[in-house]
């Protein structure tokens, strides 16, 4: 059975679910809306196979590795919406209404990732899992190693992000903050996980992904101050706001 596609539809289908029953709550269920949706699938599944054929520059790759570049999925989802929007000049923010989605709709699809490719590096740690000796590109499985469960790491990153993005939405009154503190953290878990993924080095010790985040990183890093300074942010924190007296009044 082809595990991955299956589950990857699957996390299609959830992250949908949640994406309409978000609209419908904040009352920005409408027709433009849906295109955006439609704007997000189309760039996903572009992105995916672009990006994946990107690491091997082959046509006849197109189609079966491009399904497993999340990162090229999510650039193209990204992509696809702005490109929706302004086709039919939709100028609302729908980020926020993407945010919890995504994440539950990762976590549904990363379970595909781990069923059917290579788990992540050897580790001597005791959650270290085995994977068949047929997983593609694997060559830890061959030799019977723990390897890191790098999917798991991710799946329990997006539950724990959609049950936070959860909570925060009331909190969050600035439309946007949501879908931005979604796109900061997966960002900077993504970076560190690479660690522990069974990808190739590329370069200073970095796999490839690594260095197609560090740029964003970086843009994301100046965005989350510029919000944090602005106070975007205090309702999540309890921070409040104090001042001092006047001349004349009693402290």
């Amino acid at each position: 059975m082809p595990l991955h596609e299956i589950f990857v539809g699957l996390g299609v289908a959830v992250a949908s679910v949640v994406f309409f029953r978000e609209a419908r709550r904040r009352g920005a269920l409408s027709e433009q809306s849906l295109v955006a949706v439609t704007g997000a699938l189309v760039g996903g599944a572009i992105g995916m196979r672009l990006a994946g054929w990107l690491e091997t520059l082959d046509l006849r790759h197109l189609w079966l590795y491009g399904s497993r570049s999340v990162l090229g999925g999510l650039t193209g989802a990204y992509l696809g919406v702005l490109i929706a929007k302004r086709i039919i000049g939709y100028k609302e923010r729908t980020g926020d209404l993407f945010a919890p989605a995504v994440a539950l709709g990762m976590a549904v699809g990363r379970i595909g990732c781990h069923l059917t490719e290579a788990p992540g590096r050897p580790t001597g740690l005791p959650w270290g899992v085995h994977a068949p000796a047929s997983t593609p590109d694997c060559p830890g499985c061959l030799a019977g190693q723990a390897m890191h469960p790098s999917f798991l790491y991710e799946i329990a990153f997006h539950l724990a992000a959609f049950a936070a993005l959860v909570w925060a939405r009331e909190r969050l009154t600035r439309p946007g903050e949501l879908f931005t503190l979604y796109v900061a953290g997966y960002a900077g878990f993504r970076f560190l996980v690479e660690f522990t993924r069974a990808n190739d080095i590329l370069w200073l010790g970095l796999t490839g992904p690594q260095w197609f985040l560090l740029p964003g990183m970086l843009l994301l890093g100046l965005r989350l101050g510029y919000g944090w300074r602005r106070g975007y942010y205090r309702a999540l924190f309890g921070r409040t706001v104090t001042t001092m007296p006047s001349s004349g009044e009693r402290p």
